[in-house]
């Protein structure tokens, strides 16, 4: 466990035995607009829309299943940016243009057999509520609106798409191990090759 890393969080402190709930966690469910990116939409001049998207959240989502932790993206939007980023980060679990994003969640959460308290979903905005009352742990970002924060178990220290996933994966691993050890297997050449 990296107890330093965990120490900046007021959950953490008023409540130790929620590290026991981020240990259990084999599946980390992420939201796109307003978590992976800042939620600024750009669009080019033939309309074709284009999203950015922090590296630090990518390298996030490639480490989680590295250590046993599955990543899935529940998104209400789709296009072709999106599903470019999800292929090269090797999410296997994406489901985009999805505005039931609960049914969602229910298929992923059965096709996986997993039960809930292994499972945190990463949110920003009032469609992310849909979800949220269903996980083991609720998390968003520190931007997110106000009434999603008020039932959110952790609010990050970084907004949406500045390295939100990044920040997850640190306080899901940190949980686990210190954090030098997790990032062991991102110093290793093959880390960085396209997962299949």
């Amino acid at each position: 466990m990296d107890t330093q890393f965990l120490s900046q969080y007021k959950e953490i402190s008023e409540d130790p035995s929620f590290i026991e709930r981020l240990q259990v966690l084999s599946l980390v469910i992420f939201d796109v607009d307003g978590v992976l990116t800042d939620g600024s939409l750009f669009y080019s001049g033939s309309g074709e829309e284009v999203k950015c998207f922090n590296v630090k959240d990518g390298v996030a989502m490639k480490l989680l299943p590295k250590w046993g932790v599955d990543v899935g993206v529940i998104t209400a939007k789709d296009s072709a940016p999106l599903r470019k980023r999800m292929e090269d980060l090797g999410v296997k679990h994406f489901y985009p243009g999805c505005h039931d994003k609960a049914a969602a969640f229910k298929d992923l959460q059965s096709k996986l057999n997993i039960k809930s308290n292994n499972i945190a979903y990463v949110g920003d905005d009032v469609v992310d509520l849909q979800v949220m009352p269903l996980v083991g742990v609720s998390i968003c970002p520190s931007d997110a609106h106000l009434v999603v924060a008020r039932y959110c178990d952790v609010r990050l220290n970084v907004g949406g798409g500045k390295g939100a996933a990044r920040e997850v994966a640190d306080l899901v691993l940190a949980s686990k191990m210190p954090l030098e050890k997790a990032y062991d297997l991102a110093m290793q050449p093959e880390f960085e090759s396209k997962q299949n």
